[in-house]
């Protein structure tokens, strides 16, 4: 009989999940860099440079990976040998963990999780509750997987329920093209297969955790049915040429899990979820000697690569820029930002649009005349930091403001992550304006950029409160121009051409 006290599981928890905060798993290092080495995209390799030198710096200074530190998600294999020393119910010990995780004075990590989601989205302010999935095993210990969860990757998830005789590979090679890139490609892609709706959605989350190992895979040759899916999906997905943020390149997805069940003779459900650039998990066992202990990668794991802009790199003065001035700008692009901005995301969106709608006036001091808004929520600085990790969010949730924005309040340009809808686009060239990207994944890099932060508007939306950032050569791209020629329509189109004539073998070894 092991038994387990309450202390040592709390804490485990909560050290967890600081740690898959800041330190990508070493399988994740090892497979960005050998893409990084065979990317011939030019957008696409600067992109995933940058993923990597940010994965380095959180490591070296214990700071999270992404401003989007996750929904976590726990599946825990109790034991039914475990006896207990708590006055807790399981639930409650894992967001107590949770909650010291995220309130960490050290290293605070943003608070995502809001309740009453179709009331008030009220935050909870510490992230829980977590997503947690039990299940009661034979023996005298407790495993215990650990995620956590970006919205962006999270938001992409797919399911539908074919015919038995419908092609999955077809299915699939439809629908990652339209989930666009604001699940921060390259990342994995986990496939659930049979059981029903709920199961297949189970396994696919749970195909996440397991370890990046298509080209050992590639390298032996796949044997069962299931490798061989895998296989040809990995090859095809990433013939589509999406390429990292979306940019066009060789590398969309990095790993291919699937996971099935046996199913209904008349179904054939299917659920895919992809990871983020941010891909966080741990998987520890608890055996009554004491709380769980992490130990950090090696820095050596990391390639030795620096980050610089390119030569062709315009220097941007937000400050005094124009309309005349953006219609210069092309989609690919690359530019460093030095100046001031405005932040906002969904709810600060949606109160200026209500402000607007009933006649009413901004709060003093909103003016976005001329202006450019950056989608992101922060975390919050610790120590001597002006702002914590601050990455970019996915644009295409502010598309139902962007008519309003730029009609209404003089927005001059927007800047966040992943494509843009097509009427927004439309909306783009009708008042000749610009939308920029930041990379996905590189928040902690970013935010080194912003010199001073001050509060504008909406304090009490937290993290989707309106700031003001001043930057210092701050990294974006071009996404869509003044001419609404859009990035993310054109690069993938292109590597899907290159790649067509690249030898599989190239792309994948």
């Amino acid at each position: 009989m092991t038994l387990i006290r309450q202390q040592d599981f709390v804490q485990s928890i909560a050290d967890a999940l600081q740690f898959i905060a800041n330190y990508h798993p070493q399988d994740f290092i090892q497979a960005m860099s050998k893409a990084y080495e065979r990317e011939q995209s030019p957008a696409a390799k600067d992109a995933i440079a940058q993923i990597l030198v940010n994965s380095r710096m959180c490591a070296e200074n214990n700071r999270p990976i992404c401003q989007d530190t996750g929904i976590v998600n726990i599946f825990l294999k109790v034991g039914m040998q475990v006896q207990w020393q708590t006055d807790q119910s399981l639930e409650d010990m894992v967001n107590e963990g949770v909650r010291q995780a995220y309130q960490h004075p050290d290293n605070v990590l943003r608070a995502s999780i809001v309740a009453d989601p179709i009331g008030s989205r009220t935050n909870t302010g510490d992230n829980t509750p977590a997503v947690i999935y039990t299940e009661l095993v034979p023996g005298d210990k407790i495993k215990i997987d650990i995620a956590a969860k970006g919205g962006g990757s999270e938001n992409k998830a797919k399911f539908t329920i074919l015919n038995p005789s419908d092609s999955l590979v077809d299915w699939v090679l439809e629908t990652v093209p339209k989930m666009g890139a604001g699940w921060c490609p390259p990342g994995m892609l986990g496939i659930g297969i049979g059981g029903t709706a709920e199961k297949a959605m189970l396994m696919a989350k749970q195909s996440l955790m397991e370890d990046i190992d298509i080209q050992d895979l590639l390298e032996r040759g796949p044997q069962t049915a299931t490798e061989k899916l895998r296989v040809e999906l990995y090859e095809k997905v990433n013939q589509l040429g999406i390429g990292a943020q979306g940019l066009g390149g060789l590398t969309t997805v990095l790993d291919i899990k699937i996971k099935d069940y046996p199913t209904h003779a008349a179904s054939l459900p299917v659920a895919m979820i992809p990871n983020c650039a941010a891909t966080r998990h741990v998987h520890f066992t608890l055996d009554g000697s004491g709380p769980a202990t992490f130990t950090p990668p090696s820095l050596t794991d990391w390639p030795e690569i620096t980050w610089q802009a390119a030569e062709n790199t315009r220097h941007i003065n937000l400050d005094t820029i124009t309309h005349d001035e953006i219609k210069q700008w092309q989609p690919g692009d690359t530019l460093l930002l030095t100046g001031h901005f405005l932040t906002g995301r969904d709810a600060a969106h949606k109160k200026i649009a209500d402000l607007l709608e009933r006649g009413e006036s901004l709060p003093e001091g909103l003016d976005f005349h001329n202006r450019f808004i950056y989608y992101v929520g922060p975390v919050d600085p610790v120590k001597n930091e002006i702002v914590g990790p601050a990455g970019p969010t996915t644009a295409t949730r502010m598309d139902k403001f962007t008519e309003t924005m730029l009609a209404k309040t003089g927005l001059l340009g927007m800047i966040g992550k992943a494509e843009r809808g097509e009427q927004t686009v439309d909306l783009i060239k009708k008042y000749q304006s610009t939308y920029l990207i930041a990379v996905g994944g590189a928040a902690y890099l970013v935010s080194k950029a912003i010199k001073s932060s001050r509060l504008v508007a909406f304090e009490e939306l937290g993290m989707e409160a309106v700031r003001e950032f001043y930057v210092e050569n701050m990294p974006v791209t071009v996404a869509v121009d003044s001419r609404g020629s859009s990035v993310h329509q054109t690069g993938p189109q292109e590597w899907q051409q290159k790649i067509a004539g690249i030898p599989i073998k190239t792309i994948t070894t």
